[in-house]
């Protein structure tokens, strides 16, 4: 089967994911196209009359501009505190007003000194002279800026998937995720063929100006209006919990055991919003009420939201009691009962090559350091519980480390561009791909045990979900839990159904 074939049966195949995702892509797009336009076109006429201040203005959007998109959208996120659309529409607005604003001042100043002095001449006002000759003439030039801020926040919102905010985008980070080019190309397209068209529209509309009429501007304005408040015309009720999930199959099939159980033993409604990106991401999103609960590990969260060390060797249970405590104690958040399966971290390696240096521990790996070419996610490269700390306890560093994507660290290593990784007890990539896990022979990673985490104030509000999800306490192994990954990433199974059949098969469900 061909590329572009199982492109179209995934589409087939996700059909209501598909325009629901397409929808969000267009709602997140054509409002931040509004908010540039009704911020620049304003702003390019004032500066039109007031050109000592217009260089330095436009020099800021300019700046704005340069900013990685990505930095863009992790800084909304702190600087609002919180995910999803708000940030998103916020950071792809700053990006899309420089050649609105541009395109404005400069169309409004090359209209000929002549007409207005005549406009004058005839006794028109300031606003006259912008109503019935500047705008008119400069339309053209300003539907010019409009459509290349309209190609660019198209193309920029598919990284708005990164911080919950929907879009194709989650197409895309989900094929990242499991090396899975189809999933690539079924968001990649739509959004490809999404900036062509909305570009053609806005062209049409360009022609047709022409230095008449400001009626282009005024359509894409009250388009843009009408698609922004028909959620509020036709939404539904809104659901009582969300259950969030990072990025991965794993956070996403937990996520709806979450739903399932607490839907079929009470009237609560509950919805997934996975793909969350890191812990940062997710543990905001908790705590800015933009989600109600999410799967973390234990010695993520005392590492990472407790900011404290594992001592080598803790147990399991000495490692969930201590973040326990913390949790409620700095956070007021609560993190009930612990699944069995150890999600630890640990490098991996092709087995060949493993056997090949002899390599069967991280010790091992140290005699070879130089001679090997490390691939690390960026969380795990970044943490005191990853490569720094463990750089720390075994007293060696990697000659060489790449950065990436979860997703393509297997591809990778595959492909020999890198010699490790870090990987997870339970990925499914270490079947699939044959991959040999070093021992931790110096007991430095601590447990991390899958556990639901949120506020206290929830289980307040809901008292009875506590025992419902308390019931996986103790429940899925890793064997179990690395099966049920293989489904979703090799397998291409839908995580609900995943999620379902295991509760089912266990008597969770009936």
């Amino acid at each position: 089967m061909s590329i572009f074939s199982e492109v179209a049966s995934m589409f087939i195949e996700r059909q209501d994911q598909f325009w629901n995702l397409m929808w969000e892509h267009i709602y997140m797009s054509v409002l931040s196209l509004l908010c540039a336009v009704l911020i620049a076109v304003p702003l390019g006429i004032m500066l039109s009359r007031k050109q000592k201040i217009a260089e330095p203005v436009i020099g800021v959007a300019a700046v704005l501009q340069t900013i990685p998109s990505l930095a863009l959208l992790g800084f909304m996120i702190l600087l609002l505190n919180q995910i999803g659309t708000v940030p998103a529409v916020v950071a792809l607005t700053a990006y899309a007003l420089l050649p609105v604003l541009r395109n404005t001042y400069t169309g409004i100043k090359g209209v000929d000194p002549s007409l207005i002095e005549a406009a004058t001449g005839m006794g028109m006002s300031s606003m006259q002279r912008l109503q019935k000759i500047e705008l008119p003439m400069a339309m053209p030039v300003i539907m010019a800026g409009v459509r290349t801020s309209m190609v660019l926040i198209v193309g920029t919102a598919t990284l708005a998937a990164l911080i919950s905010a929907g879009g194709l985008g989650d197409f895309i980070m989900t094929g990242i995720d499991r090396a899975n080019n189809a999933y690539i190309l079924l968001g990649a397209i739509p959004a490809a063929l999404l900036a062509l068209f909305f570009d053609f529209i806005l062209r049409m509309m360009e022609k047709q100006s022409q230095g008449k009429s400001i009626t282009p501007i005024m359509v894409v304005l009250g388009i843009s209006l009408a698609i922004v408040f028909t959620p509020l015309v036709t939404a539904s009720q809104q659901t009582e919990l969300v259950v969030g999930g990072k990025v991965g199959a794993e956070p996403e099939i937990i996520a709806n055991m979450y739903k399932h159980l607490i839907e079929e033993e009470t009237d609560i409604s509950v919805a997934v919003d996975s793909g969350m990106g890191s812990t940062d991401v997710a543990f905001n999103a908790l705590r800015s009420d933009e989600v109600d609960m999410y799967l973390e590990f234990t010695g993520t969260a005392l590492v990472e939201l407790l900011n404290q060390e594992a001592e080598p060797g803790s147990s399991e249970a000495d490692v969930y009691e201590e973040t326990r405590a913390g949790m409620s104690e700095e956070h007021n958040m609560a993190l009930l009962e612990p699944m069995q399966f150890n999600n630890t971290y640990a490098l991996a390696m092709n087995e060949d090559l493993a056997e090949e240096l002899e390599v069967q521990t991280i010790s091992d790996a140290a005699s070879e350091a130089d001679n090997l070419v490390a691939g690390f996610t960026f969380e795990f490269a970044d943490r005191s519980d990853g490569y720094k700390g463990m750089s720390d306890v075994y007293d060696f560093t990697f000659d060489t480390v790449e950065t990436m994507e979860p997703g393509l660290r297997t591809r990778a290593v595959q492909t020999g561009d890198v010699d490790v990784i870090d990987a997870y007890a339970t990925d499914a990539d270490i079947v699939e791909f044959d991959l040999t896990l070093l021992e931790d022979d110096q007991d430095f990673f601590p447990p991390y045990q899958g556990a639901p985490l949120l506020k206290e104030e929830t289980l307040e509000e809901y008292p009875e979900i506590e025992d419902i999800l308390n019931q996986l306490g103790g429940e899925i192994s890793d064997e179990e839990m690395q099966d049920m990954n293989y489904m979703v990433d090799y397998k291409d199974a839908d995580p609900s159904e995943v999620a379902e059949d295991y509760l089912t098969e266990n008597g969770f469900l009936e």
